[in-house]
């Protein structure tokens, strides 16, 4: 996989990065177990600090979207675990989402069409714990 991280973007770099693996979770692009790079090697590979990386590495673990083992390093977690709905989080993001689109000036239907190709490209589909 691919990682592009944008160093003038108002984003933060590890945010970035943690958007870029959960997106590569998401269409495939990494396998459940799959092993992920070091901290110190995907530090090295994008020219960043090793703490960036490691921050972006104990979100996702968090989010429960990786798993992390002292001798076997970061890995895809192999079941991401699978809520009842849309987390308060995710609703409050997608409202976000929303306004700055209709903000923009983009229509109902327009948004739909978008969120429908881009949704199409996941091919992640939950494993049940």
């Amino acid at each position: 996989m691919l990682i592009s991280l944008q160093l003038d973007s108002e984003i933060p770099l590890y945010e970035q990065l943690r958007n870029q693996i959960v997106i590569g979770i998401a269409t495939g692009e990494l396998a459940a177990q799959e092993k992920l790079p070091t901290v110190r090697q995907l530090a090295e590979d994008l020219g960043i600090n090793t703490m960036t990386v490691n921050k972006a590495y104990s979100l996702l673990k968090q989010e429960g979207y990786i798993v992390i083992d002292r001798r076997h390093g970061a890995k895809v977690s192999p079941r991401i675990q699978d809520s009842q709905g849309p987390s308060p989080q995710l609703e409050e993001q997608l409202q976000l989402i929303i306004a700055q689109a209709t903000i923009q000036g983009m229509d109902q239907s327009r948004f739909q069409t978008l969120c429908t190709q881009i949704f199409s490209k996941m091919t992640y589909r939950p494993t049940h714990i």
